[in-house]
């Protein structure tokens, strides 16, 4: 990930698990744990295969029940046009989430636009819709591709 260790961001999950009463079991904490040293967005089940190695019996379920987990408490988005999860490291508060997504290497950067989420809100508000979660995704071309 960034530029926070594995441990510290398990410790800052952990703590927002003590707080809210729920439990990051040692599944839940490794497969959070991969997905704090992923690049760019991961598959469900290129994760599984990263977490045999540590859980040899894991199976399809273990990974998808552990993510479901871990993107109710905001630990991680999924980029839906790629059915891919990735971390989010500032978990400790819900916010709407803004992708932009790399069409060559993969990458995901998350923005926070408050512009944008606002204009969102707004227009949904004109239709008589109640936004209850955002999620914007933008593919294109990141910069390093762009000098590629």
């Amino acid at each position: 990930m960034q530029t926070e260790s594995t441990e510290q961001l398990i410790k800052r999950a952990e703590i927002m698990c003590q707080r809210r009463g729920v439990r990051l079991t040692p599944t839940r904490r490794e497969v959070f744990a991969i997905l704090t040293k992923q690049d760019g967005a991961v598959g469900a089940y290129d994760l599984l295969e990263m977490l045999k190695a540590e859980v040899p019996n894991a199976k399809p379920p273990t990974i998808y029940r552990a993510l479901e987990f871990l993107q109710a408490q905001g630990f991680v988005h999924k980029v839906s046009s790629s059915n891919s999860y990735v971390l989010c490291s500032h978990f400790e508060k819900q916010h709407p989430v803004q992708m932009l997504i790399c069409s060559l290497c993969g990458n995901v950067q998350e923005i926070h636009s408050s512009g944008i989420h606002q204009e969102f809100i707004n227009q949904a508000e004109q239709k008589g819709f109640q936004v209850q979660h955002q999620t914007v995704e933008a593919l294109g071309v990141c910069e390093q591709c762009q000098h590629a």
